[in-house]
């Protein structure tokens, strides 16, 4: 249970290791319900390819992610700096990404552990079922973390 925010985020940053399944996901997802209210970017410790099962899951809720291209950090930094109320990590690895960014960005880092579905092995739909479920469990908390 994270401790209750300190005050109305305006501006959030969700990470996770290669900005290609979770951490985009949640961007998407940020921005189509609070897109109005809220400046929303993802990145990843390191820049990956575009998930195509991320893709997919999103787009059975009606969310387009087609146009989403992974990113570093370095190359948020770079394209528009890191001026964030709020870093989300979604990995270890982002994780401690965030933590070295407080040294020198003042934001609240929050971490909230999220499976990385694309370790799951099975028939298609296992496969997508695990993309579901990260989906799900990442609107809840961002619906609940961004309300207010």
């Amino acid at each position: 249970m994270e401790p209750p925010p300190s005050r109305k985020v305006q501006s959030v940053l969700f990470m996770c290791a290669q900005n290609a399944v979770r951490s985009p996901m949640a961007e998407a997802m940020a921005k189509h319900f609070f897109g109005k209210s809220v400046y929303v970017q993802s990145a990843g410790a390191r820049r990956g390819e575009v998930d195509a099962f991320a893709l997919a899951v999103l787009d059975e809720i009606g969310i387009d992610a087609h146009k989403h291209k992974p990113k570093s950090i370095e190359d948020l930094e770079e394209w528009e700096g890191l001026n964030f109320d709020l870093i989300v990590s979604l990995s270890p690895e982002a994780h401690h990404k965030a933590l070295d960014l407080t040294r020198t960005v003042a934001a609240e880092v929050e971490y909230w552990p999220t499976v990385d579905p694309t370790a799951v092995q099975g028939s298609r739909d296992q496969v997508l079922n695990a993309y579901r479920d990260v989906r799900d469990g990442l609107m809840r908390r961002i619906k609940t973390r961004l309300t207010g």
